[in-house]
């Protein structure tokens, strides 16, 4: 059986959370035609419920872009699926991404496997203090 490595970018979407950083409607379709020529399978052009220009990069991307599939994200409410599907239509393959409510929380409250225990100096200088002389 052949296995097949799948490429999903964020760039266009998770871009403009960085602080200061924005892109036009022309800018997110000129970096979605150089994903394409990169092979990229998804490609996440924006949140379409967000703002009405995010709802028109996303739709103008989506009349661009022949060979990678077109995705928009989307919260699991009715009016931001039905905002979505009407941004990707033009797409020749497209998709929405559901956004579960509350999901954030829960990454936050879990604890990562990766983080360290606190620093053992600050144990060994306790019980420093605390033996007899």
């Amino acid at each position: 059986m052949k296995e097949k490595l799948f490429v999903f970018d964020t760039t266009l979407r998770d871009g403009e959370q960085s602080p200061g950083a924005s892109m036009t409607r022309d800018e997110k379709v000129r970096i979605a035609k150089v994903l394409e020529r990169m092979r990229v399978d998804v490609i996440e052009a924006g949140f379409p419920a967000a703002s009405n220009g995010d709802f028109e990069a996303v739709q103008a991307v989506a009349r661009t872009v022949s060979e990678s599939t077109i995705a928009a994200l989307a919260r699991t409410g009715f009016p931001d699926i039905d905002r979505a599907a009407e941004a990707i239509k033009p797409a020749r393959r497209g998709r929405y991404r559901p956004e579960w409510p509350g999901r954030a929380r829960r990454r936050r409250r879990s604890s990562p496997a990766w983080q360290p225990p606190p620093p053992l100096r600050n144990r060994r200088s306790r019980r420093l203090e605390n033996r007899p002389r």
